[in-house]
C-alpha cells in the first residue's frame, strides 16, 4: 500500500515486505560530530563497516540511506538473528511498542534510541539509532543513517528537546555506572595519579580498564589503574576512562572530570651534594653532585664563598686562592629536565679557608758597595719550610726597576743618587707568601776620573782638565795649583782650560782638585810642567 507521511510517498509491500522509515532532520540544538561513511571514519568514527555493505537489506528494511536497515544491521552485527524479533510494522515508530517488554527510558550503549512519531522534533515516521556511548544519564552519542539523507554522529542531551522516547535493549544488557571514578594524586609531573574502580551494576565478576587522556587525546600505553605524567603532559587536563566488562553484557564506560592542568614536576633530593678536600689555599676542592628523582639530564655547579657566588666557578672542582682566605665554601648543584622544575640544593660549607705562614730564622742581606759600575748582590735568609722558592725585584728609590728581578744588579747610570733595595719574596703551595726588603746603607756613588794635561808658557802655564763618569755629564768646579798658584774653575761638560799666571819659571809640579757634585765624588790628579822665564 502507499503512505504519504511528512511530504514523502513511502511504501510498505504485502504481506509484511520491506519497509522505510523516513526520518525527520536532527535539530539545530543537538550537535552533529560527523557526516557521511566516509567523512566519519576519516574523523574518528565508525560506521561499523555498514557504508560497505548498505545495499543489503537486514529485518526486511529497505536498503541504502535507512535508519531502520543501520539499526537492524548494528543489532544483527551484535549476534542477534537476521529475522525481525517481532511481527507487524517495521516503520520506525512502532519498534518501541512492538518490543516495549524490552524499552524503558535508561540509555546504555548498544541499545537502539527510538524516537515515536510526533516525538521531540520527530515527524510521523519515528526514528531509530544506535548508542554509541552515554556520556552521562543526561547526554548520549549516537551513530545514524536517515532516510534520503546521510550517516552521521550526533550528540544528545536531555534538556534539548530531541531526547529518545525510549531505548530499546535488544542485547545491550549492559554494565551501568552508579557511582563515578575518580582521580586521586597531584596533578603534577613526576606525581603518580590514580583513578579509582567506580562501582557497577552488576558489581561482581567484572574486568575494569582504564584509558588515560590528556586534554582529550589518549595516553599510548597509558592503560593501568594509575599514571604518572610525564613532561608531554605538563599544562594538561587529565581524564581517565573506566571501563567494565562483564560476560553477557554490553560494557560500561564512563570518563572521570578532568584534572587541574598538570603542573610542573619537583625533583626530590635523594642524597644532598658534598664537598671533599682540604680548604687550604692552592688546594683544590671538589664536589660531588646531589642525586635526585628523577634523575637530572644535567648537573649545573655554582660554588659561593661566604654566600657570595664565586664568578666563574661552574665546574666541579675549584681551585682555593688567596682571595678565599678565611670564607667558607659550598656548592650548590641544580638539576634539570624537560617539564621539571630546576631545583638547586647546597652543600654542607667546607673552610674557612686557612693558609701557612713561612717563618724567617735569619733576614736576608745585600752585598756590594751602592757606587757606579759595582754588582749588588741579594743573599736569602733561611726559611721554613726550606724548599720555599724565592724571587727576587730591584727597586730604585722604592719603584721597581723593569727586568731586574736577577739576584744580582749590576749599578748604572739611571741609579746615580737613588737608595737602591731589593724586594726578596719567598714562596711556598699552601702558605702566604714572606717578603722582605733589604737596602743599601746609603745612595749611589760614582768615582771620577780627572785627566789632566799642562803646557809651561813664558811666567805662566796652560792646564787642560777633564773629568769624566761613564754616562754621566759631570759639573762642579775644579782647583787647579802650579807652584804656589792656585786658580778655580768651573766644568763645562766635564772640561775646562785653565790658564795660571805668575809662575816662577822651572819645572813646575800641577795638582789638580774636583770638589765633587751630589753623588759625584771629588777626585784629585796630577803632573809635572816647565815654565819658561
Amino acid at each position: 500500500m502507499t503512505l504519504l507521511v511528512a511530504g514523502e510517498v513511502h511504501r510498505r509491500a504485502e504481506g509484511g515486505a520491506a519497509v522505510q522509515s523516513p526520518d525527520t532532520a536532527a535539530a539545530s540544538s543537538s550537535s552533529y560530530l560527523c557526516t557521511g561513511y566516509a567523512g566519519c571514519r576519516n574523523a574518528g568514527y565508525s560506521d561499523a563497516g555498514y557504508g560497505a555493505v548498505n545495499s543489503q537489506m537486514y529485518w526486511r528494511m529497505y536498503s541504502g540511506h535507512n535508519c531502520t536497515n543501520y539499526a537492524a544491521f548494528r543489532m544483527i552485527q551484535a549476534g542477534m538473528s537476521t529475522d525481525r524479533p517481532w511481527d507487524g510494522s517495521g516503520m520506525a515508530y512502532n519498534w518501541g511498542h512492538a518490543m516495549a517488554s524490552i524499552t524503558d527510558g535508561r540509555p546504555s550503549v548498544g541499545a537502539v534510541a527510538w524516537w515515536d512519531r510526533y516525538s521531540n522534533g520527530i515527524g510521523s515516521s519515528g526514528h531509530v539509532a544506535y548508542v554509541e556511548r552515554v556520556v552521562s544519564a543526561d547526554e548520549i552519542i549516537i551513530s545514524e543513517d536517515s532516510w534520503s539523507g546521510d550517516f552521521h554522529w550526533r550528540s544528545i542531551t536531555r534538556d534539548s528537546g530531541r531526547w529518545p522516547s525510549g531505548f530499546i535493549h535488544f542485547v545491550d544488557k549492559a554494565v551501568q555506572n552508579t557511582v563515578a571514578p575518580t582521580v586521586t594524586g597531584t596533578p603534577q609531573v613526576g606525581v603518580e595519579l590514580t583513578a579509582s574502580r567506580g562501582t557497577w551494576t552488576p558489581n561482581r565478576d567484572l574486568t575494569v580498564t582504564w584509558q588515560w587522556y590528556a586534554d582529550g587525546a589518549t595516553i599510548v600505553g597509558a592503560t593501568g589503574q594509575t599514571f604518572t605524567p610525564t613532561a608531554a603532559e605538563k599544562g594538561k587536563a587529565i581524564t581517565v576512562t573506566v571501563t567494565a566488562k562483564r560476560s553477557g553484557y554490553s560494557a560500561g564506560s564512563i570518563t572521570t572530570a578532568p584534572t587541574a592542568p598538570v603542573a610542573r614536576g619537583e625533583f626530590a633530593v635523594v642524597a644532598p651534594p658534598t664537598v671533599t678536600g682540604d680548604p687550604t689555599v692552592d688546594e683544590t676542592l671538589t664536589a660531588t653532585p646531589a642525586t635526585w628523582s628523577p634523575a637530572s639530564s644535567d648537573v649545573l655547579y655554582k660554588w659561593k664563598a661566604d654566600g657570595v657566588t664565586i664568578d666563574g666557578a661552574e665546574g666541579p672542582t675549584l681551585t682555593l686562592t688567596r682571595a678565599l682566605l678565611g670564607k667558607s665554601i659550598v656548592v650548590a648543584t641544580h638539576a634539570r629536565a624537560e617539564g621539571y622544575k630546576n631545583s638547586p640544593v647546597r652543600s654542607e660549607p667546607i673552610g674557612p679557608v686557612v693558609i701557612g705562614q713561612i717563618a724567617s730564622s735569619s733576614p736576608s742581606t745585600m752585598t756590594g758597595r751602592p757606587r757606579l759600575g759595582e754588582v749588588l748582590t741579594a743573599v736569602p735568609g733561611e726559611v721554613r719550610p726550606p724548599d720555599s722558592t724565592v724571587a727576587y725585584q730591584w727597586l730604585r728609590d722604592g719603584a721597581p726597576v723593569d727586568g731586574a728581578t736577577a739576584e744580582t744588579y749590576t749599578l748604572g747610570a739611571a741609579d746615580l743618587g737613588a737608595t737602591m733595595s731589593v724586594q726578596v719574596t719567598r714562596a711556598h703551595r699552601n702558605f702566604s707568601d714572606l717578603v722582605e726588603t733589604v737596602a743599601a746603607d746609603r745612595p749611589v756613588t760614582a768615582k771620577p776620573t780627572v785627566t789632566i794635561s799642562a803646557a809651561g808658557r813664558r811666567h805662566r802655564a796652560v792646564v787642560w782638565v777633564r773629568v769624566t763618569v761613564p754616562e754621566v755629564a759631570v759639573t762642579g768646579d775644579v782647583t787647579v795649583k802650579v807652584g804656589a798658584r792656585v786658580v778655580t774653575a768651573t766644568l763645562v761638560d766635564g772640561r775646562a782650560k785653565v790658564l795660571v799666571p805668575d809662575v816662577a819659571a822651572g819645572e813646575r809640579r800641577v795638582r789638580v782638585r774636583y770638589a765633587g757634585s751630589g753623588p759625584v765624588r771629588p777626585a784629585r790628579a796630577s803632573t809635572t810642567t816647565t815654565v819658561l822665564g
